[in-house]
């Protein structure tokens, strides 16, 4: 089990994001307005990590139809609570790393909110799956926190440490772009490098933007 799905999911969860300051609000549209520059409205999209569904219920109008994946069963409950009228909405509790879909799915999967790190698992294991359900021409996107919005970052989680939504701050561990919790919450952040460096082991060459000075953006376009 991760730590999402034992402490941090549902109602919990969307508190994280519905009480985040001003300029985090900013950086999580800037990601879905991006999520969004890549989708044509005949899409099928696939998010990887979707909680209760605040991305996609973002995405949902850019796109035929999406589907969210994760691994904790309170959020996906949320998530379907959550949908509405957004009859292109679909939610799974499935892992990541073992997704119940066959080859060439999607034309978009996407992994945001510094997923790829923050999910603790096996970075080259979740490119590869994500890799599979990927329709030949189609992409992936991933995105991470940029260096500079550290302070912004860290800040955030002290919020969320004093709402008690997340364990105190260890600040002896937490540095390096590394937010660690004596909670057992831990999670890095990936750099433009080393982006580069994971997408090289399937040989593939990423294209990594930043934006909105907070997110770094990796597309990757399977052929």
């Amino acid at each position: 089990m991760s730590y999402y799905s034992e402490k941090l999911s549902g109602d919990r969860l969307k508190e994280v994001y519905e009480t985040a300051p001003p300029r985090i609000q900013q950086y999580l549209r800037a990601e879905i307005e991006y999520v969004k520059s890549q989708v044509e409205p005949e899409d099928i999209v696939l998010e990887l990590g979707c909680g209760y569904g605040r991305a996609m219920f973002g995405i949902a109008d850019s796109c035929f139809k999406i589907v969210g994946v994760d691994n904790a069963a309170e959020n996906i409950e949320l998530a379907r609570k959550l949908t509405g009228n957004r009859m292109n909405c679909e939610f799974y509790l499935m892992d990541a790393l073992d997704l119940k879909f066959p080859d060439d799915k999607f034309d978009v999967v996407f992994c945001i909110q510094n997923g790829i790190s923050a999910f603790n698992v096996d970075k080259t294991s979740l490119m590869l799956e994500a890799l599979r359900v990927t329709k030949l021409g189609g992409s992936l996107l991933f995105s991470s926190y940029a260096p500079q919005f550290w302070n912004h970052r860290l800040k955030w989680f002290e919020m969320q440490a004093k709402l008690g939504l997340v364990g105190e701050i260890d600040y002896e561990k937490t540095g390096n772009n590394t937010i660690v919790c004596k909670d057992g919450f831990r999670a890095g952040a990936m750099s433009e490098r080393d982006f580069f460096q994971l997408c090289g082991k399937f040989n593939l060459i990423p294209e990594v933007i930043t934006i909105d000075d907070s997110n770094i953006l990796c597309k990757i376009v399977k052929y």
